[in-house]
């Protein structure tokens, strides 16, 4: 890969991948490969979301997926000096940005979450996985999205009670969805709700407490969205940069 033609982007924003018939590829390389990407994903947020796409075809691999893991070595290669950079700031709480693709994904029609939460504004914990079961609605998705940010957000704040830190003002969730928002505020529990139940009481349960509050944020501005689908240059550009990412060899 050495001489390999650097990608702007870790993923095609177009792509869709399904189980289908190909040719398949050296599968022990395969999961070599995206073994080493899944670890790397753990200190760059820019490649979650592509490396927890690839994951899903260890079993049979074909040339199509591994053309997919080439793609994100070549992002890799052109920006070797991208990290996370922890900075100063008079921010004192803890925040968390979640979303969902609904039914993105075309083999199964499961959604995929996303959420990234900072802490004293420094992005600390994030996360880009397919949920286990279909959702029937988009408010759906994005309540078990939500449900698995304000669970982030709690740990993040038992811990800092543990440190005699204690987090007093009120946790943050940003999300896009207004349907969502509406119906974690409603006290009235609807019929065509019963089936996320579980998830609203947690969510209403944690609101009413005063421990979490929910801003509506516009989708454009939606950091989650960069663990949820491919973006194009410019989208995922900006939202790299609202992870708190800079590239130290990057001209200044």
């Amino acid at each position: 890969m050495s001489g390999c033609r650097p990608a702007n982007t870790p993923i095609d924003p177009n792509v869709k991948f399904k189980n289908k018939e190909g040719r398949l590829v050296d599968k022990g390389q395969y999961q070599r490969l995206v073994g080493k990407l899944i670890f790397l994903s753990h200190t760059r947020p820019d490649i979650a979301f592509a490396v927890s796409l690839v994951s899903q075809f260890m079993h049979s691999p074909i040339k199509e997926h591994e053309e997919a893991v080439f793609r994100i070595l070549r992002y890799l290669k052109s920006s070797p000096g991208k990290g996370l950079f922890f900075k100063k700031s008079e921010q004192r709480g803890i925040e968390a940005y979640t979303d969902a693709d609904w039914a993105g994904s075309i083999t199964n029609r499961r959604s995929t979450s996303g959420y990234c939460t900072f802490f004293w504004g420094n992005l600390v914990t994030w996360q880009s996985k397919k949920q286990s079961v279909v959702a029937r609605s988009s408010a759906e998705a994005e309540f078990r999205s939500m449900a698995q940010g304000i669970c982030e957000m709690m740990w993040l704040k038992r811990i800092m009670e543990e440190l005699r830190k204690p987090i007093t003002s009120p946790m943050k969730l940003y999300c896009d969805s207004k349907t969502a928002i509406s119906i974690a505020h409603n006290p009235v529990q609807h019929d065509r709700t019963k089936h996320i139940e579980i998830d609203r009481h947690f969510i209403k349960e944690k609101i009413e407490e005063g421990q979490v509050c929910m801003p509506f944020v516009p989708s454009e501005q939606q950091i989650a969205d960069i663990l949820t689908k491919g973006l194009s240059k410019t989208s995922f550009d900006f939202l790299v940069s609202k992870l708190g990412m800079i590239d130290i060899y990057a001209p200044t």
